[in-house]
């Protein structure tokens, strides 16, 4: 049986955009789990997830305060399909990355993080695959806005696909 998971970072609402593009909510809608990797900016973003997903992970940010620290935590761990998946929003500068996130996560077979708003798809020496989706609504020095749809089967990530948003 596989497991669809829709990964998210960095969304900064309202201050970025509005509203989740399309795009997003319609996969939040399909998703079996939606995991969030900080920087919401606002909590009525984290009630929608919260209130849309079947199952819901996520974490703060360096830009989140308040309430949302009060509901989050700085990490998420979770088994999901039997792939030990964790999430935080910060992982440090992009040179040595594998490395640093082997030492601090030696149990995970799936990192997913944030902050950059660079979509990163990486395996670390000792098999650790780390994600960062993107921004849904700030690309910065990207051509798109992105997110991810990882596919888990068999305890196992089976397929990752960065999802470019079009602008309109």
């Amino acid at each position: 049986m596989s497991t669809s998971i829709l990964l998210l970072a960095d969304t900064h609402l309202p201050k970025r955009a509005k509203t989740l593009p399309h795009p997003v909510l319609a996969a939040i809608d399909t998703a079996d789990v939606v995991v969030h990797a900080g920087d919401w900016v606002d909590a009525a973003t984290l009630d929608l997830l919260e209130a849309r997903s079947s199952r819901f992970i996520g974490v703060y940010g360096n830009n989140d305060h308040g309430e949302l620290r009060e509901r989050l935590p700085e990490v998420a761990s979770a088994e999901i399909e039997g792939v030990r998946v964790a999430v935080i929003h910060e992982t440090g500068a992009s040179i040595g990355r594998e490395k640093r996130m082997d030492a601090a996560f030696p149990h995970t077979d799936l990192l997913v993080f944030g902050h950059s708003h660079i979509p990163w798809d990486t395996t670390t020496p000792a098999g650790l695959r780390l994600l960062n989706p993107g921004s849904p609504t700030d690309r910065r020095r990207q051509p798109y806005a992105t997110f991810m749809r990882v596919t888990l089967d068999a305890g196992a990530v089976s397929s990752v696909e960065l999802a470019r948003i079009m602008r309109t």
